[in-house]
């Protein structure tokens, strides 16, 4: 998060993955409209999510004639763009889990709290020194900010299995933070749409494994449902998986880990004004603050130079 080469590209990297969590915070309305809408459970939709984020992606590779660079990015870096695919997917498989077993508020405030900690904790132990007072200072802000978001929207009142989200919530973070952090050297060798396109093609078969492997033996509805509850579902994985991946790791290019995942935190901020906005909520004092909190935080980001890790 800290240091190193100025000019427009640090930024640029940053309006991307700031653009990925824009987009990444319109997911739970989403599919709480879909939800409402149809039979269709969590997993379900997460697994025709991930469906339609791999069609996606395939579509996007033959389009833009990237078969070439995938080619390139399998055969000299199979092993970290499959271990950036897996921790992606990891990450998202967990908080499912988390939201099921502790809700909403807990995994949010728990899995995007803990995000921003894990890259910055590595690289501090991998140098033997305390983290920069800046990036501590950043961290501790975006979650101070995030507390209050999650706090002013309430939450579960009598969650099933407390313990159990808590901890799904902090490997989900886990998850996250460190996907930043292997995908970093990734995107500044090869060219980012493949990287994207393939980690992401990962991840989606791995929430689409879970999925399924949760919904039948359950015997949860595998029905589409109905063509407004289709259309939704697929903008859930064309639009918050397959392009909100594709720009956050174009976004790491020029950008650290760190500072993405704190980005990122956009998330929340973005479901706060949705629902506002579109679904008649109240806006909370609480959540006010703290949203101009994180963005205040991120936009002091941009005025920072960044070191990206090589």
């Amino acid at each position: 998060m800290s240091g190193g080469a100025g000019g427009s590209a640090p930024r640029a990297g940053l309006a991307l993955v700031c653009g990925a969590g824009v987009v990444w915070g319109t997911i739970g309305p989403v599919v709480d409209v879909v939800v409402r809408r149809s039979e269709l459970s969590v997993w379900t939709a997460g697994a025709y999510r991930a469906g339609w984020a791999l069609l996606a992606l395939v579509a996007l590779v033959l389009a833009l004639r990237r078969t070439a660079a995938c080619r390139v990015v399998v055969r000299d870096a199979s092993a970290r763009t499959v271990a950036v695919g897996a921790l992606t997917g990891a990450f998202q498989v967990l908080f499912f889990v988390s939201v099921a077993a502790g809700g909403v508020t807990v995994a949010t405030v728990v899995a995007l709290g803990v995000a921003p900690l894990a890259p910055m904790l590595l690289r501090a132990a991998v140098a033997r020194r305390p983290p920069p007072r800046g990036d501590v200072t950043a961290v501790a802000c975006a979650v101070a900010g995030l507390l209050l978001v999650s706090l002013g929207g309430g939450g579960a009142t009598d969650p099933a299995h407390p313990l159990l989200g808590v901890v799904a919530a902090v490997g989900s973070g886990v998850a996250f933070g460190l996907s930043a952090e292997v995908a970093g050297p990734l995107t500044q060798r090869f060219d980012p749409l493949a990287v994207a396109a393939l980690s992401t093609g990962v991840a989606a078969l791995v929430v689409l494994l879970s999925g399924l492997a949760v919904a039948v033996p359950r015997g949860l509805p595998l029905g589409p449902g109905d063509p407004v509850s289709v259309l939704l579902v697929a903008y859930l994985g064309v639009g918050t998986m397959a392009l909100a991946y594709v720009l956050f790791f174009a976004g790491l290019r020029t950008t650290a880990s760190g500072t993405a995942v704190l980005a990122a935190l956009l998330e929340p901020v973005t479901a706060v004004v949705i629902a506002v906005l579109l679904l008649g909520e109240r806006l909370t004092l609480a959540s006010a603050l703290g949203a101009v909190l994180i963005v205040a935080t991120i936009a002091s980001l941009g005025r920072r130079p960044a070191v990206v890790p090589h």
